[in-house]
């Protein structure tokens, strides 16, 4: 007997007795207590009153098979339907073959003959513990669920904590990093107006284009850290984007959007450009790609975002890196709006990423003549033209 089995031994077990016959009720108890199980065990022999007893929380269930009105099956069929893990075993002296393999496929955890009951306890013992075994898998299972959605959440809420602090980082650079530089330049342009020495004039200009140069790095960290091209619409942020990758890495750049015209639900736009944004950072760096295609569409609802490339590739094993926390920050984006991201890649025949997020119908039907899809710009996405 299993260590399991003894800790059922040693425990009262509850068990319902489905039995129109006395002596084979008391026979099967006999035979429980034998085995050295402590045993109660109730005996019913009326359809109404095992439904009502199911209602109860039993150990197992020990049902004969042919009983005044009704069968063993119509009982295993009430149970089932309930949707109840109590473990339930047929024992009859009339089952055939036939019948007890079909008790086994509807769910029944045994099945016994009356004249040979040796077996029962060990049975009986082994259904229970395979069902506490099964409801542990499902509460298991159940946790596990509820765990990676509490992850989701937390890893949404991160994300939206991100993205407010880099908002708030924006401002007090454009506030006070923006304005100041802003107000140095005035006044150096000021003072090369007023100057009359040529090395003051000179060492102004070289001040002046380092101020210059100093106000594109903090526009290109606003850019980054809040994109306010945002606020005219994911297709003329995706626009500005694909340009300026194209002239800062060389590599050629295009896009391509669909027909369509629609308002964006909240958030759907800062998720497609971050996308885009994370794709053409692991192109530049890794890719040693010298083509790069965004294609931007909508189809039966769903907004659509691919981005690909002619690059070497992604080795599986690669993806499979414990500390490759750009794919999975990708995923866990996604999830926020309801979307998902589809990662395929061949060594030595490029990458293709692609953003799927199903819009609401309100969504869909809110038209925005502002944000255009009605275009291509640049050229169609590469190998699609």
């Amino acid at each position: 007997m299993t260590t399991s089995g003894v800790e059922q031994a040693a425990r009262i077990l509850h068990v319902l007795h489905v039995e129109d016959s006395e002596l084979d009720h008391q026979l099967i108890l006999a035979q429980l207590g034998r085995a050295g199980l402590r045993v109660e065990l109730e005996r019913l022999d009326a359809f109404a009153a095992v439904l009502a007893a199911l209602d109860r929380p039993w150990d197992a269930i020990i049902s004969d098979f042919n009983l005044p009105g009704f069968s063993g099956l119509q009982v295993l069929e009430a149970v089932k339907a309930r949707q109840l893990a109590t473990p339930f075993i047929l024992v009859s002296g009339e089952i055939g073959e036939d019948t007890a393999v079909a008790a086994m496929r509807n769910g029944a955890s045994d099945y016994l003959l009356k004249n040979n009951l040796n077996r029962l306890a060990p049975a009986l013992l082994h259904a229970i513990e395979a069902a506490e075994n099964e409801r542990a898998r499902a509460a298991a299972d159940h946790e596990l669920v509820k765990s990676k959605q509490r992850l989701h959440e937390l890893a949404g809420h991160l994300q939206t904590s991100v993205e407010l602090e880099r908002a708030a980082i924006a401002r007090e650079i454009h506030d006070d990093v923006g304005g100041s530089l802003t107000a140095l330049k005035f006044d150096l342009a000021w003072i090369d107006r007023h100057a009359q020495e040529p090395e003051v004039r000179q060492r102004v200009a070289a001040a002046l284009e380092t101020v210059s140069s100093a106000i594109d790095a903090s526009q290109r960290i606003m850019h980054n850290l809040r994109p306010a091209i945002l606020e005219q619409g994911l297709v003329a942020a995706l626009q500005w984007m694909t340009a300026r990758f194209e002239r800062r890495t060389g590599i050629e750049a295009s896009l391509r959007v669909g027909d369509e015209r629609l308002a964006l639900p909240p958030g759907v736009p800062l998720v497609a450009y971050r996308t885009a944004q994370e794709a053409l950072t692991n192109v530049s760096k890794h890719s040693q790609a010298s083509k790069v295609g965004i294609e931007l569409s909508l189809d039966s609802g769903v907004l659509t975002l691919e981005i690909c490339d002619n690059g070497k590739g992604i080795a599986a094993g690669d993806l499979a890196k414990e500390r490759s926390f750009g794919i999975r920050g990708l995923h866990e984006r996604a999830a926020t709006v309801g979307g998902w991201v589809d990662l395929s890649s061949t060594p030595g025949h490029g990458t293709s990423l692609i953003l799927t997020v199903p819009l609401a119908q309100d969504a869909i039907d809110a038209l925005d003549d502002a944000t255009d899809f009605g275009k291509d710009i640049g050229n169609s996405i590469w190998g699609r033209a």
